[in-house]
């Protein structure tokens, strides 16, 4: 007795050969010359008349050898595809994750629907906002998100300043440079806002769908390791089709 995962294996060579063949034999069909075939003989008008050879040609396609061959090559591809389908309704497993239970009984189908989200899922965790390491974050209640401790800077501001080159003579200006000083006049107190998430959070989130991931998996191969029964539809269908 197979296992579904053996019918799962087999399945994409026998559909690649079925669809194969049968554009073979649907090119062979429309080939008029394949299927035309012909005798003939030549008898002269008297007995001194030239002799010539009989001629034939034989017919090289029959249609009803394409149907049967085609019946043949794609009900194995129904029997297979089916035998698949009808195990499919049965196989199922568990996703568990350290010994818990997440779900219980989990068809193929869904488990193969779980990776693909999965996947998605992943991706997208590790593209979530890292707060900045550079800062150290503490909680904020009051806004829900984090907060970096306060911090106060200096605010200046520049006055402009005399400086005397030269002193003024009976003969000559004062010579004067104008030049300007940072002078303090307040102080910044600065608090920075953040809705990203700390690099532990992060982690642990991709942590938790890599754990989530390998127990579908794992449910999936469990599932797809049971008996399968053999479905024969494929005689029903085509024995009515070509019959």
């Amino acid at each position: 007795m197979a296992k579904l995962n053996q019918i799962i294996a087999v399945e994409k060579g026998i559909k690649a050969k079925s669809h194969q063949d049968l554009t073979a034999a649907q090119h062979g069909l429309q080939k008029p010359a394949l299927l035309a075939g012909i005798a003939r003989t030549y008898q002269p008008k008297d007995e001194e008349g030239e002799q010539l050879p009989p001629e034939s040609t034989r017919v090289q396609v029959r249609s009803e050898d394409v149907l049967r061959d085609t019946a043949e090559t794609l009900t194995r591809l129904f029997d297979v595809t089916a035998t698949k389908d009808w195990a499919n309704c049965e196989a199922r497993a568990d996703v568990t994750v350290d010994g818990r239970v997440l779900v219980t009984a989990v068809p193929v189908s869904y488990l193969l629907f779980l990776e693909k989200q999965l996947t998605d899922l992943n991706a997208f965790v590790r593209r979530l906002p890292v707060l900045d390491a550079a800062e150290s974050w503490v909680q904020d209640p009051s806004t829900d998100s984090w907060k970096t401790e306060p911090v106060r800077t200096l605010r200046t501001k520049k006055v402009p300043r005399n400086h005397v080159k030269a002193e003024a003579t009976d003969k000559h200006p004062a010579q004067v440079e104008v030049y300007y000083e940072d002078v303090p006049v307040g102080y910044w107190t600065t608090v920075k806002f953040s809705g990203a998430l700390p690099a532990r959070r992060v982690n642990e989130l991709i942590g938790r769908v890599e754990k989530v991931q390998q127990a579908v998996k794992f449910a999936r191969e469990e599932a797809n390791g049971i008996d399968v029964t053999d479905q024969r539809v494929g005689d029903a269908v085509f024995g009515y089709l070509f019959g």
